[in-house]
């Protein structure tokens, strides 16, 4: 545990679900893992104990509603069948809610909708830019990216900006398909969930920067958020400028919403997609608001020696060895720290000779 994890309260313990197996972690809330192939090896999934009305005055149907759901392969598959059988009472899954568009949140939502015919919820903006990503290379590789990649400094690593081009089926690996219809999650939207005789409401959290519109989800009276990727305990959110929105500043967006955070609870236990469950919500946004500031010094330091490319500017921000995948998101973060201080006026962005963008103080 590092000196930032200490001021947070891990309430729950370290213990962590073994694969097809879950915890109670609150009245009717249950956490499962998912295996994930990367560096950050897993996403929380949560499970929710729910009912909806039944048909025609029927009683109400009794299950679960799940909050996200892995990307879709056999592993994860597998893994589902076994909490069917060993751990929902028998009951089937009602609704399958979904934070955001990201692979691992949305990937296998096809697969558990058509299983249990079943409802997709996810903010509108999410699922369109889910249904076109998984026809399409935009956003996740491929030549648009490539290219992209190149104009910000990679193009001095050429072995690196073809990789990316040959990454044309990255997003439709992990999410071969989206489900054709969905029920629509708006920011302060509320949604009830628990057993007929004991519900109770989730009020819509809408977040920017790291997806197009991410939606984390509160229960005042539980006492719980389901903080999705805006708030997690270990690790800093990643917010990147990609080849479809190439002018954007999502950094800033990203901290002004996690700013608007700060009018929950901060009592509450978070229940984050990467990490343990926490407690000390305010405190991990201003450790988070920090981390960006310190990262904004560091970036106008280097661009005040000479003009910098998001590129060249990755060493500077990250300074430990990365794979491709690891690369691409660090691109995508330097870049949108640069953004936040061109839009600020603090930088001026200029095309040199050689094709490349970069940036500089004023």
């Amino acid at each position: 545990m590092n000196a930032l994890e200490s001021q947070l309260d891990y309430c729950l313990g370290t213990a962590i679900p073994e694969p097809g197996r879950a915890f109670e972690v609150a009245p009717g809330v249950l956490w499962a893992r998912m295996a994930l192939p990367f560096a950050l090896n897993h996403i929380n999934v949560w499970m929710l104990r729910d009912s909806l009305p039944g048909a025609g005055g029927a009683p109400p149907r009794e299950g679960w509603s799940i909050v996200d759901c892995g990307i879709d392969n056999a592993a994860t598959r597998s893994a589902w069948e076994e909490l069917f059988a060993s751990r929902l009472d028998g009951l089937p899954v009602l609704r399958v809610i979904v934070t955001h568009m990201h692979p691992d949140h949305i990937g296998s939502a096809h697969w558990l909708c058509e299983r249990w015919n079943a409802r997709l919820w996810i903010s509108a903006t999410d699922f369109g830019i889910a249904r076109m990503a998984s026809t399409a290379s935009a956003g996740f590789g491929g030549p648009l990216s490539a290219a992209f990649m190149a104009v910000h400094g990679m193009a001095a690593d050429p072995g690196a900006v073809d990789k990316v081009a040959s990454r044309t089926n990255y997003y439709r690996n992990l999410v071969p398909s989206v489900p054709t219809s969905y029920r629509r999650l708006l920011d302060r939207s509320t949604f009830s969930a628990g057993s007929a005789g004991s519900r109770a409401d989730w009020t819509c959290h809408v977040g920017y920067g790291h997806a197009p519109e991410h939606m984390a989800f509160h229960c005042e009276s539980a006492r719980v958020l389901i903080s999705g990727d805006m708030v997690l305990p270990r690790i800093s959110t990643n917010v990147s400028v990609v080849d479809v929105e190439p002018e954007a500043d999502p950094l800033t967006l990203y901290l002004d919403s996690i700013e608007r955070m700060r009018e929950i609870d901060p009592g509450v236990l978070v229940l984050p997609s990467h990490g343990l469950p926490f407690k000390g919500l305010h405190t991990r946004i201003g450790q988070l608001q920090a981390h960006h500031a310190e990262r904004f010094v560091e970036t106008i330091e280097a661009c005040a020696e000479a003009p910098l490319s998001a590129f060249e500017l990755v060493p500077v921000l990250f300074k430990r060895p990365l794979d491709l995948h690891q690369m691409t998101f660090a691109m995508g973060e330097s870049l949108a720290h640069l953004h936040a201080l061109w839009f600020q006026g603090k930088l001026e962005r200029t095309t040199g000779a050689d094709g490349v963008i970069r940036f500089a103080t004023i």
